[in-house]
């Protein structure tokens, strides 16, 4: 407990002597740091927001519960999206100097139609936070046995307040620590970790040995044993491919883009951040399997098994010296912090930009300004917390943000940048038609059940029955209705426009006034 109040008593000494630097800056140096980020700091924090507690705990948990292949997907695919985001999406983004995700989409559909389209994306910032305190609260009550709500609270109010003072420099100096605290805690405590475990040969062997067909690091490419169907083969696919594009959309993700000093330097720094967020999928991908062949004391395993996002933090806190575990608990711990400060920075951003000031007050102050900007921080941080308070699966949500923006957000960004015949009317009939055919594939994760009978619609080219394109367990579609619903934007968006043009003329994309 003190080795905490100290971690998070120099995170707020951090990110209180950061807020010096933008004091008596405008808002701009609030919300993308006067666009005067260094490249090596840009690349940190990046880094540090996607490789968030989701991330950690999440990789463990799928490596330990399930295969290698789902727990390495979603730190390789969202790598792989910040590496794609970098070629193609951040040296426009920066050159335009837009201020939020939202912008173009004002630029191009107008005012109106952007506050609908910042709907999902502010939702997809708040079930992000929520699955971050989650993991930051199981993490603290793992090493101290504080209960779950109490640790959510607590954290929640110390990011919360570094965040309102001083914004994005605040954020970017406390990613920058958090991201090296990361790095050593798990560098020091892999090797105990593994020597627990009677080394690297003996748990790969034991994996294998228990899951042959689970050793993939992607799918086979067909059916192969009773875990690889053909079912789950194509499902892994379409979540890859929504993580991958899923992961562009974001408002933390471009706030850094905008924050560097030359569009260059934007492309390059997202590169450089998804080569380091693919590299770091490793630590958590060997502590899932040292947790899956440690010898567990009496009473562990059965809490283990039904609460597998706790194998890293349970094998930091029982596998490991207590000083190496703390390290380990104190890098996931960073690792939390570092996305929650981006994750409700980045809503209040566009909250308090697109919505409020866009819409409503044009004229406001800067003063004002970054008045309502540190109180949407306040309000979103509070709803974020009621949002952690309802999740169960940490993986679970950690997807489900990237299937939100994948779906509705990732068609209207890509022809919003690139299409100039794209208008108001193509981007409304591709949203509403993407939101319904993805809603009507159900959703677990809220007892949302399918409405859309895919595999029945599809069985003349599915291989199988259509019975069997639904999980036993949970009743999910494994039908990839997500890449459809996409797929179907993307085409929508482009021709309607094209056939409504007449009566709703393109807009030019520049920055808003």
């Amino acid at each position: 407990m003190v080795s905490l109040i100290i971690i998070f008593a120099v995170f707020l000494v951090i990110g209180g002597l950061s807020a010096l630097k933008g004091r008596h800056g405008t808002s701009d140096d609030f919300l993308v740091a006067g666009r005067a980020m260094p490249i090596w700091l840009a690349t940190m924090t990046m880094t540090a927001t996607w490789v968030d507690g989701g991330y950690l705990l999440g990789t463990a948990e799928g490596v330990y519960k399930s295969s290698l292949s789902l727990g390495l997907q979603g730190g390789l695919c969202f790598g792989l999206s910040l590496i794609l985001g970098g070629l193609f999406f951040a040296g426009r983004m920066r050159r335009l100097e837009f201020t939020t995700l939202i912008d173009p989409f004002e630029a191009r559909f107008g005012k109106g139609w952007a506050a609908v389209l910042f709907i999902p994306a502010v939702l997809g910032e708040i079930f992000w936070s929520g699955e971050l305190l989650v993991a930051i609260g199981s993490t603290i009550g793992v090493a101290t046995g504080m209960k779950l709500s109490t640790a959510i609270v607590i954290s929640a109010g110390v990011v919360i307040l570094y965040t309102v003072a001083g914004g994005m420099w605040s954020v970017a100096y406390t990613d920058a620590l958090q991201l090296c605290l990361v790095m050593l805690g798990l560098a020091v405590a892999i090797p105990f970790v593994m020597e627990a475990a009677g080394g690297w040969e003996a748990s790969w062997s034991a994996y294998l040995t228990a899951r042959s067909e689970r050793g993939w690091i992607f799918p086979p490419l067909g059916a192969e044993g009773s875990f690889w169907t053909s079912q789950s083969i194509v499902n892994w696919w379409d979540i890859s491919l929504m993580l991958i594009f899923g992961g562009i959309p974001w408002n933390c993700y471009f706030q850094r883009v905008l924050s560097c000093q030359t569009p260059r330097k934007a492309q390059w720094h997202s590169i450089s951040a998804g080569i380091l967020t693919i590299g770091l999928t490793i630590p958590p991908m060997l502590i899932g399997l040292t947790a899956f062949k440690y010898t567990w004391p009496a009473g562990l395993l059965s809490q283990l098994q039904a609460n597998p996002s706790q194998a890293m933090p349970m094998m930091f806190q029982y596998a490991t010296p207590w000083l190496v575990a703390l390290l380990g608990i104190g890098a996931i711990i960073a690792a939390v912090t570092s996305s929650f400060s981006s994750s409700i920075l980045s809503a209040a951003s566009m909250l308090s930009w697109n919505c409020c000031r866009r819409l409503f007050w044009p004229d406001l102050s800067t003063v004002h300004m970054k008045r309502l900007i540190r109180l949407s921080i306040l309000l979103l941080g509070f709803a974020s917390v009621l949002m952690a308070m309802k999740v169960q699966s940490v993986q679970a949500l950690w997807f489900f943000t990237s299937d939100l923006v994948f779906v509705l957000l990732f068609p209207q960004l890509v022809f919003a940048l690139f299409d100039r015949r794209a208008n108001r009317i193509g981007s409304i009939v591709a949203f509403i038609v993407s939101l319904a055919l993805r809603i009507g594939g159900g959703e677990p994760l809220f007892n949302l059940q399918p409405i859309i009978p895919y595999p029945e619609l599809f069985a003349a080219i599915l291989p199988g029955e259509p019975a069997n394109w639904y999980d036993s367990t949970s009743g999910a579609m494994l039908f990839p209705f997500k890449t459809l619903a996409a797929a179907t934007g993307c085409i929508l968006l482009p021709v309607v426009s094209r056939m409504t043009g007449r009566w709703d003329a393109p807009r030019k994309l520049e920055k808003p006034e």
